[in-house]
C-alpha cells in the first residue's frame, strides 16, 4: 500500500487535512474530514491497484540510509519548532514552520531518489507554509493559519500521490497498448510473405 510513497503521502495529506478542517466546526468540519479519508483511501487504494508490486521495495543500503538521515534531521527540527514556539507563546506558528521543514525536507529527498518532481511538493509545501506565516504576520486568526497550511500542504501531497498513481498507470496503458499492437501486427502477417 506504500507503494512508491503513495501511502505515506496520502496519510500525511489526511494529517494537514485535519489540520486545515479543524478551523471548521460543526457539520462542515465532519464533511471535511469524511471527504478526507475518502480521498486517502481512495489513493492507497488506487495505490495497490495501478501500482507494480515491486513499486518503492527495499532500498539499497546507502539510500536508506541518507533516507533515514533526512527525516531524522526532518523530525528533530519539528521537535524543536514545536518546543521554541510554545515557549515563545506563538504555537499557531507551529503548522507553517512545520510545513517549510517538510517542504524543505523533499528537495533532498528528490536526489536521492532520483525523482525532480518531488520538487513540486516542496515548492508547494514551502508556499503554505510562508502563507500561513503571513496570515499570522497580518493578525490573522489561528484557524485561518491552520486552514491555509494544513489545505494548501493537504492538496500538494494528494495532487503528488495522485500524479505518481496516474504517471504510472498511464504507463503501463502505453505499454499494454505497444503489446497489443505488436500482437495485433503478428496475427494479421501471412505466414510466407516477406
Amino acid at each position: 500500500m506504500f507503494r512508491s510513497g503513495v501511502g505515506f503521502l496520502a496519510l500525511f495529506g489526511l494529517g494537514w487535512w485535519l489540520l486545515g478542517s479543524s478551523a471548521f466546526d460543526g457539520l462542515m468540519r465532519q464533511i471535511l474530514v469524511v471527504a478526507g479519508c475518502a480521498v486517502t483511501v481512495g489513493l492507497m487504494l488506487a495505490s495497490r491497484r495501478f501500482l507494480p508490486p515491486s513499486a518503492g521495495g527495499p532500498f539499497p543500503a546507502g539510500r536508506r540510509r541518507r533516507f533515514n538521515q533526512i527525516n531524522g534531521l526532518q523530525w528533530l527540527l519539528i521537535i524543536a519548532i514545536a518546543a521554541v514556539c510554545r515557549q515563545a507563546g506563538v504555537p499557531e506558528l507551529i503548522p507553517p514552520l512545520v510545513a517549510v521543514v517538510v517542504g524543505l525536507h523533499f528537495l533532498p529527498l528528490a536526489a536521492v531518489f532520483a525523482q525532480p518532481q518531488l520538487r513540486i511538493p516542496a515548492a508547494l509545501l514551502i508556499a503554505a507554509g510562508a502563507a500561513g506565516v503571513i496570515v499570522w504576520l497580518t493578525d490573522g486568526p489561528d484557524g485561518t493559519v491552520r486552514l491555509v497550511v494544513g489545505l494548501a500542504s493537504a492538496l500538494s501531497l494528494w495532487g503528488m500521490a495522485t500524479w505518481t498513481v496516474a504517471g504510472v498507470a498511464s504507463a503501463a496503458e502505453r505499454r499494454a497498448g505497444g503489446a497489443s499492437a505488436a500482437e495485433h501486427k503478428a496475427g494479421n502477417e501471412v505466414p510466407g510473405d516477406a
